[in-house]
């Protein structure tokens, strides 16, 4: 682009006019930033991509490459020449301009904050950064659904995590056709995760934008309240879904769900959400790609690390101490997208159980459920790109995954705390007698009364003492006395003991059993036979005293045994409460002692109660007891009733008979024992020797392990090394390349321009030895190419120039100009200038001399001159 405006230098531009956060840009108004990502291969791909950003477009671009850190970036030098914006190298604190490109320098991470980019020192090894991954989250969480993320050539999956993060705030992204990238791996790790909006060849990208904006725009002005036709197309949208899916998105907020059909729209270039609804009916593909925009499956390990730290310090060692004697917890991971909570969840267990080193042996069996059959089935394979890393830490990833080619697999052991299954939490049956459960970042997507349905279940299905874990913009305000909350920061909960009726929890209709038609021919399946639930039952009916549970109202919440012979419903409208219950003579008693019980806090006994019964009387003792424990009964009195029986006749004592004499059985059962012990004192010594030899031969094994896995660490670690390095290099070339290309250019361009002059011209270093000249320097000297190098004395020259190595030294010396008209032995003249050598950095390399054909001047000046003195001749002979 030979018209456009040129910068002196990228790095005196970016000191001298680059924005910087002190300069206020309140009343700039809002523009888009584009974050790109760019490896090995990106700069054909960046300038493909910046030849096509109109220079006004109002756009922001931020680059971010795989850089050499030892190595001076030439890029944006390099890419100003593609574009009429301005480039920047950025510096730290620089603020964010429209109509401007930025690009990271090398050895550096970045991020941005209100529009402010941050420069950072890695903090790890130089073959494990993803700097891009770093920057498009920050990136996401500054523009939220404004940010736009692009991903163009290179190699690796740097990114992929940083676009999740971009797709699960709404934003949009692009990227480049695999077919058309010099290196596909890092927009084919894109696309396989699902998270391309829009796939192009690189130039094409531009235009994709700007028509997402405009649209996005359009779409934004006419924002207001839905209108009656667009609330039923909506409707209508929904209707569809759950027609092709069989899934209900009616109560998920109506903010997301029209956000994301609007994405859809703007994708697909259609303004009106009418005109999207015909489109769904034509198209039942389109079902199911805004089906899965819907789910919002974008998670990652460990996220939120402060949460976990505290759910593996504190929380776990809290759970186990409740079961003393080990065993198997369980879990639920709600919404387990991909699978990566359920996974941090086992391996947060298990490092709880290393640092914990208890006596109990533990485990914790995981069910990750999601709505999503894609993401379930990339769940089960336990397959994660390499990128993780930025989310795990090294002894992490070395203990609990395996190295494979192009990522990490998890290990079997994590493997198999965990079984996933496609479940639908609205729908479906949850599971029980949970020890954990995992929410995270799905309630937020749906509607109040359905969340108000949804914590109730998650309060059926834990165990008294259960752990409910939501994520950071999650809370259980919807029903706040069902749950205590451990830390309210880090959404950790406890489940609170509740006298929530069973009624009122939210059963999914596929858990609760179909009425049959006709009721009265229905029979009761009798549970299985369990000994200790009938001997419990037995205890209870039989052997435990009457009681009743009330409030402190003496409302009856709950019956223990058979109390007819102490309460009887009263006449009239139903009515349970004790005092209205209470037969003849414990009614009064009963009234004064309960008020009291509740003032003092302490049990009280009322002894020898007579109670009327029906024709005849009862003498009992009453216990009235407050409530301290468990919390949900706190304030509420136990009533305990015992009935006095009669004094028990005296039993008869029947005399035991003396045991028999069996002195010789005695005996021989002895010998017999003695014998044994015997036998199991050499068995038990043989299997001691067997335990040493299998011990000696599994620390062996043990230690050659280790050794290969050492060794196979050390060689993952410099294969990732080689791997940055090359991409590193890779980027490098291809700057060096564009330098040499346009020294080529500039070469060509001073080759012509000095040939086109006529004027001869060669170049001499500090030893005056020819460095370069021009193809009229063999018209005076007897030069040829390979003459480069040699002292310019030792070249035969036509011109009677004796002096002229002198002269050069002279210059050298003096730094002066020397100028001389010189003859040649042929009779032509030179007008020979000698000049200094100046490089970029005003240091004197050598000299210039120049030659310049003065012969036609010379041979005017003689015949001017012969002309005079005839002139001057005739005018004295005339005189």
């Amino acid at each position: 682009m030979k018209n456009q405006p040129k910068p002196d230098r990228p790095d005196q531009v970016s000191e001298k006019t680059a924005p910087r956060a002190e300069s206020s840009t309140q009343d700039d108004p809002r523009f888009a930033i584009v974050g790109i990502g760019a490896s090995a291969g990106g700069l054909e791909a960046l300038e493909k991509f910046l030849r096509q950003v109109p220079q006004n477009s109002g756009l922001a671009f931020v680059i971010i490459q795989h850089l050499d850190p030892t190595h001076k970036c030439m890029m944006p030098e390099l890419l100003q020449r593609e574009t009429a914006m301005k480039v920047f190298e950025v510096r730290d604190r620089m603020r964010v301009k429209p109509n401007c490109v930025y690009v990271i320098p090398p050895n550096k991470d970045m991020s941005i904050l209100h529009g402010v980019l941050h420069l950072f020192e890695p903090t790890t090894a130089r073959g494990l950064r993803l700097p891009i991954d770093f920057f498009l989250r920050s990136l996401a969480e500054d523009l939220q659904e404004g940010s736009i993320g692009v991903i163009l050539s290179g190699m690796g999956s740097d990114g992929t995590l940083g676009l999740k993060a971009i797709k699960e705030k709404a934003g949009v992204v692009l990227v480049q056709e695999p077919a058309s990238a010099k290196f596909d791996s890092m927009p084919r790790s894109a696309i396989a995760a699902g998270l391309a909006d829009l796939v192009a060849p690189a130039e094409e990208l531009p235009a994709k934008i700007l028509e997402y904006l405009h649209l996005d725009q359009v779409l934004a002005r006419s924002e207001t309240p839905l209108e009656e036709k667009d609330q039923s197309a909506l409707e209508k949208v929904v209707i569809l879904l759950r027609t092709k899916t069989g899934q209900d998105f009616s109560l998920y907020k109506k903010s997301t769900v029209y956000r994301r059909i609007e994405r859809r729209m703007i994708i697909h270039q259609i303004s009106k959400i009418a005109d999207y609804v015909r489109y769904l009916e034509k198209n039942p593909q389109e079902v199911k790609l805004l089906f899965k925009e819907l789910l919002i499956g974008v998670t990652n390990f460990f996220r939120d690390p402060p949460a976990w730290e505290l759910l593996q310090s504190k929380a776990i060692p809290a759970l186990l101490k409740e079961h003393p004697a080990g065993g198997t917890l369980r879990a639920w991971s709600v919404g387990c997208s991909s699978g990566e909570e359920a996974y941090s969840l086992a391996i947060a267990f298990t490092e709880a159980i290393e640092q914990l080193k208890p006596e109990a042996d533990y485990t914790l069996q995981i069910f990750a459920t999601d709505l999503d059959q894609d993401a379930i089935d990339k769940a089960r394979l336990g397959y994660y790109p390499n990128n993780i890393a930025a989310d795990l830490s090294d002894e992490r990833l070395r203990r609990f995954f395996i190295q494979e080619e192009n990522g990490y697999r998890i290990g079997k052991k994590i493997r198999a705390m965990v079984t996933f299954a496609t479940q639908n939490v609205i729908m479906d049956p949850p599971f029980t007698k949970l020890d954990i459960l995992t929410c995270r970042n799905l309630l937020i997507y749906l509607m109040p009364e359905l969340q108000k349905k949804i914590l109730p279940l998650f309060h059926y299905s834990l165990k008294p003492g259960g752990l409910l874990f939501l994520g950071n913009a999650e809370t259980v305000s919807a029903c706040p006395e069902l749950f205590t909350p451990l830390n309210l920061k880090f959404r950790l909960f406890q489940r609170r003991e509740s006298v929530l009726p069973l009624g009122q929890i939210y059963f999914p209709a596929s858990s609760v059993p179909s009425a049959p038609e006709n009721a009265k021919e229905s029979t009761k399946v009798k549970p299985a036979s369990n000994l200790q639930a009938l001997a419990d039952e037995l205890l209870l009916q039989h052997f435990s005293p009457p009681a009743v549970l009330v409030n402190n109202k003496g409302d009856i919440l709950y019956i223990s045994g058979r109390t007819g012979k102490y309460l009887e419903p009263a006449a009239g409208k139903a009515n349970w409460n004790i005092f209205a219950m209470a037969r003849e003579g414990l009614r009064f008693e009963l009234g004064i002692s309960f008020h009291k019980v509740l003032r003092q806090k302490e049990a009280i006994i009322l002894k020898n109660i007579k109670v009327g019964t029906n024709g005849g009387s009862q003498t009992l003792d009453v216990t009235l007891k407050t409530i301290e424990e468990p919390e949900a009964l706190q304030g509420m009195v136990m009533i305990v009733f015992h009935d006095v029986p009669e004094p028990p006749s005296k039993k008869l004592r029947g005399r035991a008979a003396g045991p028999a004499a069996a002195n010789a059985r005695v005996v021989e059962l002895e010998q017999e024992t003695q014998k044994l012990r015997e036998e199991l004192h050499t068995t038990r010594e043989e299997m001691h020797s067997s335990q040493e030899e299998l011990k000696s031969t599994n620390e062996e094994l043990q230690s050659t392990n280790e050794e290969l896995q050492s060794t196979n660490e050390e060689l993952t670690t410099s294969k990732e090394e080689m791997q940055s390095m090359n991409e590193e290099l890779q980027t490098v070339n291809a700057e060096q390349q564009s330098k040499m290309d346009e020294l080529t250019r500039t070469e060509d361009d001073l080759r012509n321009l000095l040939n086109s002059t006529e004027i001869i011209t060669v170049f001499l270093d500090k030893e005056l030895h020819v460095r370069r000249f021009t193809e009229g320097a063999k018209k005076i000297f007897k030069l040829l190419p390979g003459d480069v190098g040699r002292p310019l004395s030792d070249i035969t020259s036509d011109l009677l120039y004796s002096e002229m190595s002198e002269d050069a030294q002279e210059v050298l010396r003096s730094l002066s100009v020397s100028e001389k008209q010189i003859e040649t032995t042929d009779g032509r003249w030179f007008l020979v200038r000698i000049m200094p050598y100046r490089t970029m950095d005003d240091v004197i390399g050598g000299v210039v001399i120049t030659y310049t054909n003065i012969t036609e001047a010379k041979t005017t000046e003689k015949k001017l001159r012969e002309e005079i003195e005839q002139l001057k001749h005739r005018l004295e002979g005339g005189s």
